[in-house]
């Protein structure tokens, strides 16, 4: 088999296809009386009433055309297939019946590589069953393959697209959490660190308390630079070769450092509240990277925007911290799939345990809001 060939047929399915949505009934609802009210104004239609009953019976295959694609076009155009050749009509020769394009592009959007090519045969063999039959000329032949090969070509580019989005995502994920295992990585090597020094001086201190202490220390000094060794390991992989850096990662009270009047874009305010104190510091360095997504995101999208004010507060069980600007809520701002920048703040939070959302204001701006349990990953 060619291995272009075998490639086609080894796409799987795009899953989970959508379930029917409200769009589709009302194209139904509005395509229905539309097909009726065709058959009584066209007389030069044959058999206008058994074509509208065609039409109307294939109508809800657009229901089911992202679940099963390929049942749906061979339903469709396997029936407008051989019906010509049983019946007086055929009931593609209705303008409403153009609906069925939208099988094809379902077809190439949704099934696999199989679906695609059997349903193919389908579709080629419907244009050409209506050119044997005398229900179009040459001109309209070629003009029906060309319909049906831009529906093919049109879903199948919505489908890579759709592919090429998901990775996109995919790949800011992976680096939101390759973020922040270096994050885990620096607060976890400190307490390693400070257990090896504590070992160590333990061994120093044990010659009044010999035998099992000594050893006990030993296996404590062992077991924590083992650790610390395999921990930087770890994050050397996930830094892609990298060497892991040993400086602290910002904390909570940094995002003071975030405050300030620059000489382009809006002045930034910073308001801490509660207690701060004792947060961890896996929890303190997400807050903080949060606030500085969003700061930088308000600085570079908030068009006519004078201030941003940043504020954290802490309860007893989470810390929620706010960012908002006054600038105009749609200009240069997402309307439909959140950015990059936003998936990765929602995926630090979530894997935290917490919650990110994004969005306009009511009257002018937009605020960013996160949410993290206080006690971090693992609560």
């Amino acid at each position: 088999m060619h291995p272009r060939l075998h490639a086609v047929l080894a796409e799987p399915r795009v899953s989970p296809a959508p379930s029917r949505v409200w769009r589709d009934w009302a194209m139904i609802a509005v395509l229905a009386p539309a097909i009726v009210l065709e058959g009584i104004l066209r007389p030069d239609l044959p058999w206008r009433v058994g074509c509208v009953v065609v039409a109307l019976a294939l109508l809800p295959t657009l229901l089911w055309r992202r679940a099963h694609p390929l049942h749906m076009v061979a339903i469709a155009f396997g029936f407008t297939t051989v019906g010509p050749f049983v019946l007086p009509g055929d009931a593609c020769q209705m303008f409403t019946a153009s609906f069925l394009v939208l099988l094809v592009s379902a077809l190439f959007r949704w099934g696999s590589g199989r679906d695609a090519v059997i349903g193919s045969f389908f579709v080629v063999a419907k244009v050409a069953a209506a050119g044997l039959v005398g229900s179009i000329d040459g001109g309209e032949l070629v003009a029906g393959f060309a319909v049906m090969f831009a529906a093919a070509t049109l879903g199948t580019a919505i489908r890579f697209r759709a592919a090429a989005r998901l990775r996109e995502l995919d790949q800011v994920k992976l680096l939101e959490r390759e973020r922040l295992a270096r994050d885990l990585h620096d607060t976890v090597a400190h307490h390693v660190s400070a257990m090896a020094i504590r070992a160590q001086a333990g061994i120093a201190t044990s010659a009044s308390q010999p035998g099992s202490a000594v050893e006990a220390l030993r296996a404590i000094e062992a077991e924590a630079s083992r650790a610390l060794a395999e921990m930087r390991a770890m994050v050397r992989v996930l830094r892609r070769d990298q060497p892991a850096d040993l400086g602290p990662s910002p904390q909570v009270a940094d995002i003071e450092r975030l405050a300030g009047h620059f000489r382009t874009g809006p002045a930034v305010d910073v308001d801490l509240r509660g207690d701060l104190g004792d947060i961890p510091p896996t929890v303190g360095s997400a807050l903080y990277r949060l606030a500085q997504e969003s700061v930088t995101n308000a600085r570079r999208h908030a068009r006519h925007a004078t201030r941003i004010e940043v504020s954290v507060a802490a309860d007893d069980t989470s810390v929620r911290l706010r960012v908002c600007d006054d600038g105009e809520a749609g200009a240069t701002r997402p309307t439909g799939s959140p950015g990059f920048g936003l998936v990765g703040m929602m995926e630090r939070a979530d894997l935290l345990g917490g919650t990110c959302e994004a969005g306009p204001n009511p009257g002018r701006g937009w605020t960013v809001t996160a949410v993290l349990p206080r006690e971090g990953v693992g609560t």
